[in-house]
């Protein structure tokens, strides 16, 4: 069950809803844990009792780490956090591991079994929730949950447990106690911001999806300059409306429940160098990262050499956050050394003039497509074709390419939602989609959006959806 699927829209979401107006208040977070749980499950399966067993753990685990607890509290916080990082590495790593290890083998003559298990969904969000709780309750920023059902509702809130955003511990803490008085208002605040999520995933990301995928199965030997560039900047396109699409609709989802979620993107195809990029992308994974891995590491307080250490780590894990594959790791790896290239050479620093910004915007964005073609090709062999082909200029075909492009109407698509991430006033923060006593603004938001959530509706209902990109991490 996704966010966009009819189930989902006309069955599930409005039930929870209705719950969630009619229970007395102090039911709330059972009624999220509830329907969270069941959510997970029809998606999970069987794996849900592997978040379940996590969760048990964890919980236990807060109740002995607070400030004050009797007992060793650092064996403690390590045992949590080894706990959660070994499922993490069985689950999703195991396989890849013994692909490797069985590929060397065969090299000397030796049949080693390689270990294939189903990846939960998930996964990757839920045990960096547990380690955001874990740590953050050790450091004594938040008591440890007392309620079972409030520590669920925080693990499983179902708008951000399959693809976030992710969310520390600290920032919903006190959000869990159970004083929601304007629950028409939190709907009210909410929808807007889902319906506009529901728009990007479903009338923009899934309708360029089709071209892409054609794109990026081009056989080697036929692949031009024009195919790869044209699938190149069309995923780069579809990930960013479909993973904000989701964020947009979580965090929706989640006003309505009466949770205010993280931001998880702010404009990021505008940014003029790669630090800023990973300011504005994934902004939660990012503060993730930055919270219990770079400053516990020592941050950019131990010198220029480890600093340099520390951001390759960082990048290093970011990579294979994202997936077992070598293509995530050289993904991780180039950002990695982008970051630190900026930091030498003070490009992520100082004035700079209007023409020298634009220049800087442009190559920022170039490298960044690049680097999601090593993202979404199935092995570093396709990439590093794609990649060879978008530097080396073919016009061989172009014409041809061009005159078939232009009566496509993905191409068309494509171009809108181009001009819409690279306009200097992104429409996602200006009058006509944001809060306004401006009575024509908010005629035409409404109208807007009125718009596309029916268009989208349409659209779900004749059975276009594909999954959430993100979904698969």
């Amino acid at each position: 069950m996704s966010f966009a699927t009819p189930l989902f829209l006309w069955f599930f979401l409005p039930l929870v809803l209705a719950a969630v107006l009619v229970a007395p208040r102090t039911w709330r977070n059972g009624v999220v844990a509830v329907a969270s749980l069941f959510f997970y499950f029809t998606g999970a399966g069987g794996t849900t009792f592997l978040l379940l067993g996590a969760m048990v753990v964890n919980y236990l685990a807060g109740r002995r780490l607070e400030p004050g607890a009797p007992g060793d509290r650092k064996l403690v916080l390590v045992g949590a956090i080894c706990l959660n990082l070994g499922v993490l590495l069985v689950w999703k790593y195991l396989g890849f591991a013994t692909e490797q290890l069985a590929a060397i083998a065969s090299i000397i003559g030796v049949d080693l079994p390689v270990v294939h298990l189903a990846l939960p969904i998930g996964i990757s969000f839920y045990t960096f929730h547990h380690i955001s709780y874990v740590v953050d309750v050790y450091r004594g920023e938040r008591p440890a949950l007392k309620e079972p059902v409030a520590f669920v509702t925080y693990i499983a809130m179902f708008p951000q447990l399959v693809a976030g955003p992710i969310v520390r511990y600290r920032e919903i803490a006190d959000q869990l106690p159970q004083r929601r008085l304007h629950r028409w208002d939190d709907i009210a605040a909410g929808f807007p911001r889902f319906a506009l999520g529901l728009c990007k995933k479903v009338v923009i990301a899934d309708s360029l999806a089709p071209l892409v995928d054609a794109c990026f199965a081009t056989p080697n030997d036929r692949m031009t300059f024009a195919i790869a560039w044209l699938g190149a900047i069309g995923y780069t396109l579809q990930l960013y409306f479909d993973f904000s699409g989701y964020s947009d609709m979580a965090i929706g989802l989640g006003r309505m429940l009466g949770f205010r979620l993280p931001e998880n993107f702010a404009r990021p195809y505008s940014s003029v160098t790669i630090t800023e990029f990973w300011r504005r992308w994934h902004m939660s994974l990012s503060r993730w990262f930055r919270d219990y891995v770079y400053i516990p590491l020592g941050g950019n307080r131990t010198g220029v050499l480890r600093t340099y250490r520390n951001l390759g780590i960082v990048f290093v894990l970011t990579g294979f956050w994202h997936g077992a594959n070598w293509t995530f790791l050289v993904w991780g790896l180039f950002h990695g050394g982008l970051l630190v290239l900026e930091r030498r050479f003070g490009w992520d620093s100082g004035p700079v003039t209007t023409r020298a910004r634009i220049a800087r915007r442009v190559l920022t964005t170039v490298l960044v497509v690049i680097g999601w073609v090593f993202f979404r090709s199935a092995d570093l062999g396709d990439a590093f074709t794609i990649i060879g082909h978008l530097l080396v200029p073919d016009f061989g075909g172009l014409g041809e390419a061009v005159a078939a492009a232009a009566t496509n109407q993905r191409i068309v698509l494509l171009v809108a939602a181009l001009a819409i991430v690279i306009m200097p006033a992104h429409p996602v923060t200006g009058p006509y989609l944001e809060s306004s006593r401006d009575k024509i603004a908010v005629a035409a938001r409404v109208s807007l959006m009125t718009v596309g959530v029916a268009y989208a509706a349409i659209l779900v209902a004749s059975g276009t959806f594909s999954p959430f990109l993100y979904y698969q991490f």
